[in-house]
């Protein structure tokens, strides 16, 4: 099966903004997550159809979405270990809000 890995607007600008030695750690860890290496893990709570990806510091939430024989892996969000969680919920939780109220 063919995995594609996409990347949010935000996770782009995250790794962008880091400085050149993070950056080029975070840039490897993506390259290998279309193969599923790396420190995986499934997320629980609210969170539980959400993965993420420990690169030292540093998480990256992602999702998988099966089409056909294709995986793609939807890379969410980046953010420092201790905030990601956190506000990534509140990001979901204001999504969801304002898709109730289109």
């Amino acid at each position: 099966m063919e995995t594609r890995v996409e990347f949010s607007e935000q996770v782009v600008r995250f790794v962008a903004s880091r400085a050149p030695e993070p950056r080029a750690v975070l840039r490897s860890a993506l390259r290998t997550l279309a193969r599923e290496r790396g420190d995986i893990r499934a997320l629980e709570g609210p969170l539980e159809d959400y993965h993420r990806l420990r690169v030292g510091g540093y998480r990256i939430i992602f999702a998988y979405k099966l089409s056909g024989k294709r995986r793609t892996i939807r890379c969410i969000f980046a953010e420092r270990r201790s905030a990601v969680y956190e506000t990534f919920q509140q990001l979901l939780r204001k999504h969801l809000l304002e898709g109730e109220k289109r």
